[in-house]
């Protein structure tokens, strides 16, 4: 548990229907309409967003498509490329960013950032209301925006009211604004932890708080998940927002899981351009470079197949990307139907851990020169020893 060493300020900004609202800003026309993200023309797939109007008759993500339309016969149903949801992410970074220099990305539609330091000459809700109506003008999105001294009870605030919400929520607030909600509002409380809660009388944030449920509670989702859920309610977990929180990435991948079969090398490789071009972007903004490729498949009975090929040099370029991923596909694909494709990169490094390959021929600068002589001896000599290169020789009479 992190030491909270004086109070901050905290904001959780939350995009509304983030990925519905992009598909607005992209498509004007489905304002105010019933629609949901999913898999165009199709009764298979599943919902992975639903616009407010959709949510208001019972829409939801992780629906089936099928009992989308049993629901709402006349849904819409769109589908967008993920590079789209990923430029935007970046657009409304960009003005939290001009706030304050702490700013944490929770995912592609939310990010905490510490306010503090400019809450001395503009109060925080002024700086808050602020933020919102340039996201919503600059980039045409809306957000919800929880302030808080910690980043648990900023989220939890953040929650409170949507669309275009903005709420207050201090250590002394708790009690009077999260008690009577409803157990399942704790975040980071499963979806299968809290309908067992509930099924044992747990049936608000009061119910968990109370003391006389301890042992209980403990009983149901053990001591560890107790007491982070209770300090955090509590108000006593974390304050620091940490930009690098997640900087240190093994890995960058992404994969797709199709409805409906795909059995060609056509379709294969369409499908793995559009997979690699999303992770050459997310190496890009990271100032990531690559040694090792990775593709997966998974066929129609279930088995998934992973395989790997890495490189001389390391390398952020894209065609260098493909041109791999096409190989591994030449090498190891055989036409057999598939429903799941991915694609990864591994032995990940930024730009300045990459070793340094010397050349003399080909640095013109003087002063770079002698570096690389330096640099040079100096390998040589961790190699041989010291003396090498420079030992006396002994002189003949």
């Amino acid at each position: 548990m992190s030491v909270q060493n004086k109070a901050k300020i905290i904001l959780h900004v939350d995009m509304n229907a983030f990925f519905c609202s992009v598909a607005c800003i992209l498509n004007p026309t489905l304002r105010g309409k019933v629609f949901a993200i999913g898999r165009e023309n199709s009764y298979r797939g599943v919902i992975s967003s639903a616009s407010y109007e959709a949510r208001a008759l019972g829409i939801h993500s992780a629906m089936s498509q099928k009992e989308a339309y049993d629901l709402v016969p006349n849904l819409i149903i769109v589908t967008l490329d993920r590079s789209y949801y990923y430029h935007y992410h970046q657009e409304f970074l960009k003005i939290l960013q001009q706030y304050s220099s702490l700013v944490e990305v929770a995912s592609i539609d939310e990010a905490y950032l510490d306010i503090t330091e400019a809450s001395k000459t503009r109060h925080p809700v002024v700086i808050a209301k602020e933020i919102q109506l340039r996201i919503l003008k600059e980039v045409g999105l809306s957000c919800s925006i929880g302030i808080a001294p910690t980043l648990f009870l900023a989220k939890m605030a953040s929650d409170m009211k949507k669309p275009l919400g903005l709420t207050i929520l201090r250590k002394r607030d708790v009690e009077e604004k999260l008690y009577p909600l409803s157990v399942d509002e704790i975040y980071g409380i499963g979806k299968k932890t809290y309908p067992l809660l509930m099924k044992n009388d747990i049936q608000t944030i009061r119910d968990f708080m109370n003391l006389n449920n301890k042992t209980k509670i403990i009983d149901l989702i053990g001591i560890r998940s107790y007491e982070y859920a209770y300090h955090s309610i509590s108000g006593n977990s974390s304050n620091i927002v940490d930009p690098n929180r997640h900087s240190k990435v093994e890995s960058i991948s992404t994969s797709q899981t199709f409805d409906v079969v795909i059995h060609s090398d056509v379709e294969v490789i369409y499908e793995l351009r559009k997979m690699t071009r999303e992770i050459y972007q997310k190496m890009v903004s990271q100032n990531y470079f690559t040694k090792t490729i990775s593709v997966t498949f998974r066929n129609v009975d279930f088995k998934t197949m992973s395989r790997s090929k890495s490189i001389d040099e390391y390398t952020n370029s894209f065609q260098d990307i493909l041109d791999v991923v096409i190989d591994l596909i030449e090498e190891h694909y055989h036409n057999e139907p598939l429903r799941l494709l991915g694609v990864g990169v591994s032995n990940l490094k930024k730009e300045e851990e990459l070793p340094k390959e010397y050349n003399l021929f080909t640095i013109e600068n003087i002063e770079e020169r002698k570096s690389a002589i330096n640099t040079m001896i100096q390998q040589f000599q961790e190699k041989y020893g010291e003396k090498a290169l420079f030992q006396n020789k002994k002189k003949t009479l």
